[in-house]
């Protein structure tokens, strides 16, 4: 059993409270906005994928939103790489604690589970590293040069089925042996991809404990003491990023936001540099985390405002349009999603590639990409 103190008596609470009072207030504000918006579902989606690939940066990887919305989608343009497979995980992760209740992220059964879905991600990443001779190439189906047209998968040169069967059979096994009661007193850990000594129970037991130490204080302060703990101790070897979550998930549980929004506190981290966010001193780390929840805020803020004024302004492009006319869902296709190609227009329109592509101008969207195929389109 490991022991490590975090001593909250050492901690200067009266320098913490205004930074963490005004990011409260800040989140707050946000909050009642999106509650009370047209725009406000497709800003939470936005902020998911954006706060997803916030999460890879902190921890020192690069995603692009693009490859993570298309990758999403099912609309690879390329093999899948190990960080964006990561980067999916913290995705679904923060849909499916917003689509649960409150409470539930921070219970013994959410924690289980989510660090199940934490072991899986590592354990496929790792299978998939050893089927380098399974190659998913990126085939331009579409003569006229969008290659994310096509949904013919059949007959392509270079893809060994029989390995990507076998592959899926393991996904599932794994999947599978992780459902079982008690998986984690029995199962076996590879100590090529595992350290055998770090005892993630004995961590996890002691952060709980912190977290108890400062259930008296106001919620955004424990949300700041349980990511800094959450980093010093080091919780779950290949899960860094679920500490972040688990820390916005207190925000939602006290009502700080509500509903589907959970805070995109890795957003917000991301604008204080590195040296303060691991700063030596225990009171520099906490005044950079409450900086990046109130930061968090103020980008929340800006990218509402955005998408508002882009909707008015793709609105106003509706006036006069029969009454057939495809504009009002691409528009609300558009709100929904940070980008669209020409496929995903094609599907949910219910349209050929080239009309989905001829509406998508019509528009006026901005082409976000800036590739001759694979293309990629969102407001302004």
């Amino acid at each position: 059993m490991i022991s490590m103190a975090y001593d909250l008596a050492k901690i200067s609470i009266s320098t913490l409270m205004r930074p963490a009072f005004d990011a409260g207030i800040a989140l707050t504000r946000l909050d009642e906005r999106i509650a009370r918006s047209p725009v406000g579902a497709g800003f939470l989606e936005r902020q998911n994928f954006a706060d997803a690939c916030a999460s890879l940066w902190i921890d020192g990887e690069l995603v692009h939103l693009e490859d993570l919305v298309l990758h999403d989608a099912f609309r690879d343009t390329r093999t899948p790489t190990h960080e964006l497979t990561i980067a999916r995980d913290v995705l679904r992760t923060r849909r499916r604690i917003a689509g649960q209740s409150p409470d539930w992220a921070l219970s013994a059964e959410g924690i289980r589970t989510l660090r199940q879905t934490s072991d899986i991600t590592s354990t496929g990443a790792t299978e998939a590293a050893k089927t380098a001779g399974v190659v998913r190439p990126a085939v331009a189906v579409d003569p006229e040069g969008e290659g994310d047209d096509g949904d013919q998968a059949e007959n392509l040169p270079g893809v060994d089925y029989a390995a990507i069967d076998a592959l899926l059979a393991r996904s599932e096994a794994a999947i599978e042996h992780a459902r079982r009661p008690g998986r984690a007193d029995t199962r076996e850990r590879d100590p090529l991809v595992y350290d055998l000594d770090w005892d993630e129970d004995a961590r996890l037991d002691e952060w709980r404990g912190a977290l108890r130490q400062a259930e008296n204080l106001p919620a955004v302060l424990q949300a700041i003491i349980a990511l800094d703990v959450w980093n010093e101790f080091l919780v779950l070897q290949h899960a860094p990023w679920l500490g972040r979550l688990l820390a916005a998930s207190i925000l939602r549980q006290a009502g700080i936001t509500s509903g589907a929004h959970l805070a995109a506190i890795n957003l917000g981290l991301k604008t204080i540099p590195v040296d303060r966010r691991r700063h030596r001193d225990r009171e520099i780390r906490l005044l950079g985390i409450a900086h990046g929840v109130f930061s968090a805020a103020e980008i929340g803020m800006k990218e509402h405002d955005r998408l508002t004024l882009a909707r008015q302004m793709m609105e106003r492009k509706l006036a006069g349009r029969r009454t057939s006319s495809k504009l009002p869902e691409l528009v609300e296709l558009v709100m929904a999603k940070p980008l669209v190609s020409a496929g995903m227009v094609a599907k949910t329109l219910e349209v050929t590639p080239q009309a989905a592509r001829r509406i998508v101008l019509e528009l006026g969207l901005r082409e976000m990409t800036g590739r001759g195929r694979f293309r990629a389109w969102g407001v302004l």
